[in-house]
């Protein structure tokens, strides 16, 4: 227990991905030393304590989730308020990234009480870490949504941004957002998938999307959690005649849209670029 005593407050904790041995000392003092624990799975949060030997004594440990949030945040704004500590902990990884814990802590927040963070692991950096792709720039998108036309247009919306993307998941799933993001952003486009991070089983598969999407089913078996990173747009010198000549190909044959999307893959543009130009040419 830390000699230092836990002042009022949220205190935001980070727990493992997968290796127990990656929960900071800081954290250790927390879990042992806070007034009350509000887990998003209270069995996970039990199992970690046991492992590092922090005893729950008579400390309440509550469940905090996506189903139960509304009904348990005044119970921990209360605890706040006369003048307890609180720990959050999410079933894994950092809290408020993909994760529960936001309405919780921007609750507190609103009630102008202290939220403090203790850093940890994160599988958004720890996937962008190892992925062999650009780090000064980046940008967390989530999850992708599951239906395919909700998915492509998610996609899209996201295809000028400059900067690496991180999506995290479900390895289900994983097929079908790796075609939509050759169909959106063209097979060139790198990408590294992460499965597994810091687990016995750690993998990344690293290439182009058409590379990764290729050997996915050899390689890669669909379980586990899984971060896909994705590289920034490709930077392509396209002469404004050069795409004219493909669109007036394209157009002679498909819709404005179709023909901008086949332009678009087969030179390695955003489609929104060749879409706007196929929009003119069409006018003209």
């Amino acid at each position: 227990m830390t000699d230092t005593p836990i002042t009022p407050g949220l205190y935001i904790v980070s727990t493992p991905i997968g290796a127990a041995r990656d929960l900071t000392l800081r954290a250790i003092d927390l879990l042992t030393s806070v007034d009350m624990i509000a887990a998003e799975d209270t069995r996970n949060t039990r199992k970690l304590m046991d492992i590092h030997g922090i005893k729950l004594l008579d400390r309440p440990l509550i469940p905090y989730h996506d189903h139960n949030g509304a009904a348990q945040r005044p119970r921990v704004l209360k605890a706040i308020t006369e003048g307890k500590s609180v720990a959050y902990v999410s079933d894994a990884g950092t809290p408020m990234v993909a994760d529960p814990g936001f309405s919780l802590a921007r609750a507190v927040i609103e009630a102008d009480l202290p939220v403090t963070s203790a850093p940890g692991a994160s599988a958004l950096l720890a996937a962008l870490a190892i992925s062999g792709l650009p780090t000064d720039k980046f940008m967390f998108a989530g999850f992708p949504p599951p239906k395919a036309g909700a998915r492509s247009q998610f996609l899209r919306d996201l295809e000028t941004v400059p900067a690496t993307l991180v999506f995290y998941e479900s390895p289900k799933r994983l097929d079908k957002c790796l075609a939509a993001m050759i169909d959106v952003y063209g097979p060139e486009r790198s990408v590294a998938i992460c499965r597994e991070l810091t687990k016995r089983f750690e993998q990344v598969l690293r290439g182009s999307l058409a590379e990764v999407s290729a050997r996915r089913e050899a390689d890669m078996p669909l379980k586990g959690e899984v971060v896909i990173v994705l590289g920034p747009p490709i930077a392509k010198d396209i002469s404004e005649a050069d795409l004219d000549e493909a669109l007036a190909v394209a157009l002679q044959t498909m819709k404005v849209k179709d023909a901008a999307s086949a332009v678009a893959q087969a030179l390695g543009l955003p489609r929104k670029t060749a879409y706007n130009r196929a929009l003119e040419l069409n006018r003209s």
